[in-house]
């Protein structure tokens, strides 16, 4: 599955995901602060740190030619393929900005991404208003950018969309020895279309180099710290660059947290648990509302689930969608799990799964293509669903030896019997990339860094509380904000006593009381 991005109100769409492995309000408990109140950063804790390497001067020396774009601004910022080897060639990032809406009291940028890895910055950006708190949209410029290889930064291009309808319905839990060969074709086919297709960037989309381009970016801002609100997987490029350029860390948020140190494993192993305890919670929901269509208790749930996911994986339901005419295990399991991310859409899900029950699968598939930013009858409207393996399996390498996910298969299955099948195999096509990346899983602690708002939501799906407070007690200046409730990420997700706070971090600098939960 892949990470999605945090929810806005671009249909929960730009903004949502699942991670390859493999964001509508939050019912929220009363906040509480079991420590004395916050006290406030009145500077940076540091200045800079000192100025780039020579070669890497034209580039930090750049200024951004702002143009408008619709009622917002834009800007192309060009950054070097390689930063081994800077005069080997140039990519360029798109950049979005939303101005702040009181110039007189400006405070600086705030740099912003969703997650995925593939998630578009640019689109997030566009939302600022319901991304950020009123006070932040006032007196920050909202900065959104497509990461290298994603969106309309140089992206990263694999398969064509017939062959992506193809890869994305491959049976995601093989139950026999061709079945198995059948994922690893396809998971051969989509890493070799990565390669083939993009010979000079594909090793070059990692984390690292996303986070680097963030720091080039921050100086052709004009800034001497970089201010950011990272979501999902937006947590692990932002904690990169907190390690890359302590220094420069000036008011972070990390939101829904990805810890670098994760392996491949660990990360899917991790996602099984989350999405097992949110769709318990789902059909807990479900239960309670009544005339639930999977049953009258939580376990009953759950084995309807796997019922139908296994019937789906022998009969498939039409979809009356003449490219993916057929919804499959791996196209209903992406319909289920993508309502997972958002509260809000768990009557949606019941009201998918009734259908279902009468012989349609047209609305699970329009869950599923909500996912995968796809269009009904086919057409994918960014490539997310490709630059996602393009990054992760640069990022967090994988095993090609197929007892390795035989092994992945049955542990996971014992933590998380619905989920965790159809997360053990996702990784496969990182255990037969064909480039290796130079910056694997470590532990971070941004030493000298300014403090940073780690943010966990205890029933988020997609990146399991755990990690927020792994995080949290990595990195050697930071604070562990909670909620308590259910869906992926919590700032803007309609709890008031998340928000003020970090709200107040972000334009008065007053940090969060470690512990505060809401």
């Amino acid at each position: 599955m892949t990470s999605r991005p945090a929810a806005t109100s671009r249909a929960r769409r730009t903004a949502l995901r699942l991670s390859a492995a493999a964001a509508a309000l939050a019912t929220v408990a009363a906040c509480t602060t079991p420590e004395p109140a916050g006290v406030p950063v009145t500077g940076p804790a540091n200045a800079a740190t000192s100025a780039p390497e020579p070669a890497l001067a034209a580039y930090y020396d750049q200024k951004l030619d702002w143009k408008p774009c619709a009622e917002f601004q834009c800007a192309d910022l060009t950054v070097p393929i390689d930063y081994a080897k800077p005069s080997g060639g140039d990519i360029e990032i798109k950049v979005l900005k939303v101005p702040a809406r009181n110039q007189g009291k400006r405070l600086g940028s705030l740099v912003v991404n969703p997650g995925g890895p593939g998630a578009s910055g640019v689109d997030y950006a566009t939302a600022a208003d319901q991304i950020v708190g009123p006070s932040v949209r006032s007196t920050f410029d909202v900065v959104g950018f497509d990461p290298r290889g994603v969106g309309q930064s140089a992206p990263i291009d694999c398969l064509d969309d017939k062959d992506l309808d193809e890869f994305l319905g491959t049976d995601p839990t093989p139950d026999n020895p061709a079945e198995q060969r059948g994922l690893l074709e396809a998971a051969t086919g989509m890493a070799e279309g990565c390669e083939r297709n993009n010979p000079e960037l594909v090793a070059h989309v990692g984390t690292a180099d996303a986070a680097r381009d963030m720091d080039v970016l921050r100086a052709a801002l004009g800034d001497d710290h970089l201010n950011y609100l990272g979501k999902s997987y937006g947590t692990f490029l932002g904690s990169t660059y907190a390690d890359l350029f302590p220094g420069r860390v000036g008011r972070f948020v990390l939101d829904g947290v990805v810890p670098p140190d994760l392996t491949s494993a660990q990360l899917a192993e991790g996602q099984a648990r989350g999405f097992e305890l949110a769709t318990r919670a789902y059909v807990e929901d479900c239960v309670s509302e009544g005339d639930c269509p999977l049953g009258g208790s939580v376990d009953a749930g759950m084995e309807w689930i796997r019922g139908f996911l296994a019937d789906l994986d022998q009969n498939p339901l039409p979809t009356g969608d003449p490219a993916v005419p057929e919804l499959t295990e791996a196209w209903g399991s992406l319909g289920l799990a993508v309502a997972m991310y958002d509260q809000g859409a768990w009557g949606i899900l019941t009201d998918a799964i009734r259908e279902a029950e009468s012989g349609s699968g047209a609305s699970l598939m329009a869950l599923a293509n909500s996912y995968a930013d796809r269009a009904p009858g086919g057409g994918y409207s960014g490539n997310m669903m490709e630059a996602i393996f393009a990054v992760n399996c640069l990022d967090r390498p994988d095993s090609p030896d197929l007892a390795t996910y035989e092994g992945y298969e049955k542990d996971f299955a014992e933590v998380a019997p619905t989920w965790g099948p159809f997360l053990a195999w996702g990784s496969l096509a990182c255990g037969v990339w064909p480039v290796k990346g130079d910056n694997p899983p470590h532990r971070i602690t941004a030493e000298g860094s300014n403090p940073i708002v780690v943010v966990g939501t205890t029933r988020d799906p997609a990146t399991i509380y755990e990690w927020s407070k792994q995080l949290r007690d990595q990195l050697a200046n930071a604070v562990l904000v909670s909620l308590d409730g259910d869906g992926h990420t919590a700032y803007t997700r309609g709890s008031q006593c998340i928000d003020d706070a970090l709200d107040a971090y972000f334009v008065k600098g007053t940090v969060p009381q470690d512990g505060l939960t809401c």
